[in-house]
């Protein structure tokens, strides 16, 4: 899968998602972009999925037509996203077309 981080995502992730070709907005120059802005440029580059901490995404953004996957991890902590990494493996992998995924990395061990 083509994967795009968000600002905010901990970049040590993309070690772990090796099977996937993980891009960061940063690295693209499209770290200034607005979320709606930033999926739209995503789902035209091809990006099948769009990894980001932005808890408010749901509320800002309407979502139902978009084609690209997103997943919400809800903490930007890496030591704590690294304790849940096969929680956000399976998300990610499970991702399919449009659909909107929040990931909860708390409790888990």
């Amino acid at each position: 899968m083509k994967i795009l981080f968000d600002q905010g995502t901990p970049v040590p992730l993309r070690k772990v998602l090796v099977a996937h070709l993980v891009v960061t907005a940063y690295e693209l120059g499209w770290s200034e972009r607005q979320n709606g802005d930033l999926i739209a440029f995503a789902e035209k580059d091809g990006f099948e999925v769009f990894v980001t901490t932005d808890r408010n995404l749901k509320y800002q953004q309407n979502l139902s037509q978009r084609r690209i996957a997103i997943v919400v991890l809800l903490t930007t902590s890496w030591p704590r996203i690294q304790r849940a990494l096969a929680t956000v493996d399976q998300a990610i992998n499970a991702a399919s077309p449009g659909s909107y995924q929040e990931v909860d990395v708390e409790g888990v061990s």
